[in-house]
């Protein structure tokens, strides 16, 4: 069976494309003939390098977008001014380090307003250039199997970055942003595409714009910002929905980073049927534990990060198939699609991923060589994973204790049945001949039993005398 392969989304810009997005982005003069031209020319070059790779969910690089959760301002009214954002508190404690990663991935130039005024939707002009563009690449380079989704802004990520100082409160600001980003999410849609919602707001947002919040409070802010999205998609099928969770695509310590464990049940309470998260750098590549005992509805998908996209490291496709043997034995290989942690180029003008980089990580990714068996140990067929883990260690354990003599119930010949003692499961021999196992003992011929029986030879020859 084939694995379906995506990214999350944005790509680098190049030199050409870059002053272009920043002039629109600030309302200076531009050309927009000019614009449109090199605009199309990378979402063409964007989309020829996916199909290429052998990528099945194509994006068209959010190209012509300044910035993922940014690029709403010219969409919306209600936003102007700028404010600088308080800096993340992982680096915050370390402003030497800060220092170096702004030198190294460049200054953030685009316009950071706040909002200022009733959220209403302006134009979706934009939204169709960008709609017009990705079918037109998709026209030139898709083939058979490859299909395109588009990105959008959640709710709750606009009001991160978009910070109030208009709304009485969190919730009423959210309730004119399900309003306004509507008709956007159902257009994306309507033009045959599936949509993703970027949902950091319910990760990074803790240590990076909601730091001077108690948890408990951020995680009531992270619940009422899914009931946003979540009342925003209610006319789109949960299957055309995707949703990505990260911690911020930057190279910092990310010790404030909160632990996926106390968001996991926001994140499921979410609408879209494809989960993308981090699953690949140091900080988070763990935590694929904690899917073991998620609540998970049999109609989502997990798309795990396999690739860190903080570094311009190419994993070896061993490990990316590592990686992703992980979450299949949890879910089934038909329920996994294999992503990356975050975008490669969240915005333009900032980062330091190589432009080739993606391309070059991608085709290891499609390469993986994983097999759609589950990985040995991860039986997913047993469900729910975590009590057939229990069941296997108690069995192991029951293995180890002392050999017990095996009972008779009437003996053979009065219809009673033989039963082995060798982990005191109480099975029944098999047949109704008497099967030795290693020790000389009756044995049903389990293995945890026949480990047991083994276990008592060795025991039996060191106590001769």
């Amino acid at each position: 069976m084939t694995i379906d392969t995506t990214h999350v989304g944005s790509l680098p810009r190049g030199s050409e494309l870059t002053p272009l997005l920043l002039a629109r982005d600030k309302g200076e003069a531009y050309d927009a003939a000019e614009f449109d031209r090199v605009v199309q020319a990378a979402v063409d070059e964007g989309v020829r390098k996916q199909v290429e790779c052998g990528v099945t969910i194509v994006s068209d690089g959010e190209l012509g977008k300044v910035g993922y959760s940014t690029y709403m301002i010219e969409r919306l009214t209600g936003f102007g001014g700028h404010i600088d954002r308080k800096p993340a508190a992982d680096l915050a404690a370390h402003p030497d380090l800060s220092k170096k990663l702004s030198a190294m991935m460049g200054s953030q130039e685009f316009t950071r307003a706040s909002c200022i005024g009733p959220v209403r939707l302006k134009t979706l002009e934009p939204l169709h250039e960008d709609i017009r563009r990705f079918r037109n690449a998709l026209d030139k380079h898709g083939k058979p199997g490859v299909r395109g989704f588009l990105n959008a802004a959640s709710p709750g990520l606009v009001t991160a970055f978009q910070v109030n100082r208009h709304y009485p409160s969190h919730e009423a600001y959210l309730a004119d942003l399900v309003d306004a980003m509507k008709p956007e999410y159902e257009a994306i849609v309507a033009a045959g595409f599936d949509i993703q919602l970027d949902c950091p707001d319910l990760a990074m947002s803790r240590h990076t714009g909601y730091q001077d919040q108690e948890e408990a409070e951020f995680l009531k802010t992270a619940a009422a910002n899914v009931e946003a999205l979540n009342a925003a998609t209610a006319n789109i099928a949960p299957e055309r929905l995707r949703m990505h969770v990260c911690w911020g695509n930057y190279e910092g310590p990310h010790d404030c980073d909160i632990d996926l464990s106390k968001i996991i049940d926001t994140v499921i309470a979410a609408r879209p049927a494809t989960v993308l998260f981090e699953a690949a750098n140091p900080r988070h590549e763990h935590e694929w534990k904690v899917w073991r005992n998620a609540k998970l509805p049999d109609y989502k998908l997990l798309a795990p990060g396999l690739i860190d996209t903080c570094s311009n490291y190419v994993e070896h496709p061993e490990l990316i198939a590592q990686r992703l043997e992980r979450y299949i034995g949890i879910v089934g290989v038909d329920r996994v699609v294999a992503s990356t942690d975050c975008g490669f180029g969240t915005f333009a003008g900032y980062g330091k991923i190589d432009p080739d980089g993606p391309g070059r990580s991608c085709a290891r990714c499609v390469k993986a060589p994983t097999s759609p068996k589950p990985a040995p140990g991860w039986p997913h067929e047993r469900r729910p994973h975590a009590r057939s883990r229990a069941r296997d260690r108690a069995r192991l354990r029951q293995a180890r204790r002392p050999l017990r003599q095996p009972q008779r119930r009437g003996g053979l010949g009065g219809g009673g049945r033989a039963l082995c003692k060798g982990r005191a499961h109480g099975a029944p021999l098999r047949s109704r001949r008497l099967d030795r196992g290693a020790g000389g003992d009756p044995c049903c011929l389990h293995r945890a039993c026949r480990a047991h029986h083994a276990a008592r030879v060795l025991q039996r020859r060191n106590h001769r005398p």
